[in-house]
This record gives structure tokens, C-alpha cells and sequence, in this order.
């Protein structure tokens, strides 16, 4: 299952994946096709991989065959990244030593975004990052 959908106002550009590793390629897809709509491409490499690191999280956690990744633009300069799943289990920001295998997604999403959380959803959440140009 692979839809993707821009909104009339295109301030925003949504797809619903298959909860499987393909689906981080197409969330990646979906953030460079909105960026380069927005001409926002200066954010690409960055938001490519904090939605890398959302989506196999939603991926490798979440409940149900499908994630919803969403990207939409908040200002001029600013753009959100969101993965929304059907688990109720919300990432942890951990330190992990460098002997971990996993455990950096977080760290990494904190460290290349302006801002990041989650959203409590009657039947899940949605965890977004925002991302702003010149931001760094």
C-alpha cells in the first residue's frame, strides 16, 4: 500500500506505507519531493535522515501494517516532519555508549532538528521533528 497525497493549500504532502523497510525509502522520497516543491533543499540531506530514523523507528515498534509519514510547511523557513503509527510506546532520547548497536535514532533526530515531540493519538502517536533552513 503506497499512496501519497499533497494537500490543496500545498502546505503539506502525506503517504501511507506499508509498515515493512521499504517504507523509509519512500518516507525519504516524499520529504525530497516536498523540499524541492518548496525549494527548501538546503534541509534534503538533514530531513532525509531524521525521517529515515522516524520511520524505521514506526518500522521496527509499531502496531498495524501501516505508517503514515507526513511533511508539511509551518513557515517560510520551517518544515515538519511527522511519522504517525498505531502504537502508543513513545521513543526514548537514550545516550547510548558506543559498544550499542542501536538506541541512536533519537539522539540523532535531537541533533539535527530544531525542535522535535509527540503527539498522543486516541489510537497511537505521531512523532515530528521540525527542521528550519539556516537553522545551524
Amino acid at each position: 500500500m503506497t499512496r501519497a497525497h499533497l494537500a490543496a493549500d500545498g502546505a503539506s504532502l502525506s503517504g501511507v506505507f506499508r509498515r515493512e523497510p521499504t517504507a523509509v525509502r519512500a518516507a525519504r522520497h516524499v520529504v525530497r519531493d516536498a523540499l524541492g516543491a518548496w525549494e527548501l533543499t538546503g534541509l534534503t540531506e538533514d530531513a532525509e535522515v531524521v525521517i529515515s530514523e522516524l520511520a524505521t523507528n514506526a518500522v521496527l515498534h509499531a502496531r498495524m501494517d501501516s505508517i503514515r509519514v507526513t511533511v508539511t510547511r509551518i513557515d517560510e523557513h520551517t518544515v515538519r516532519l511527522a511519522v504517525v503509527d498505531r502504537s502508543r510506546d513513545l521513543p526514548v532520547h537514550r545516550s547510548p555508549n558506543t559498544e550499542d548497536m542501536r538506541g541512536r535514532g533519537m539522539s540523532i533526530v535531537d541533533a539535527l532538528t530544531w525542535s522535535w515531540g509527540t503527539d498522543r493519538l486516541p489510537w497511537g502517536k505521531r512523532v515530528w521533528a521540525e527542521l528550519r533552513d539556516g537553522q545551524r
